[in-house]
């Protein structure tokens, strides 16, 4: 599965929010690969994925987007994160 985490400027939180997602889908033998993006560049890249997770804050900026777009709240929970890709895991 291919995701991407959206931030405002692809540096910060996205690769905050990537090493969790890492992590999370690890320790749930979910075969994942993981990229960031900054929010502008995200809509033009989002399809190549197969998930986008982002804040609540920057959704809007992906609407219209053809893949599954899960918002955040707190990029640092592992529990949270947790729960959006037992959504999606097979």
């Amino acid at each position: 599965m291919n995701i991407l985490c959206v931030c405002g400027n692809g540096i910060g939180t996205s690769v905050l929010l990537k090493v969790n997602v890492e992590q999370v889908a690890s320790d749930m033998n979910m075969d994942v690969n993981v990229t960031t993006s900054d929010a502008g560049s995200a809509k033009g890249t989002a399809n190549m994925s197969d998930l986008v997770l982002t804040s609540p804050q920057l959704a809007a900026e992906l609407e219209g987007v053809d893949v599954p777009v899960e918002t955040i709240e707190n990029f640092m929970d592992p529990d949270e994160v947790k729960k959006i890709l037992e959504k999606y895991a097979d």
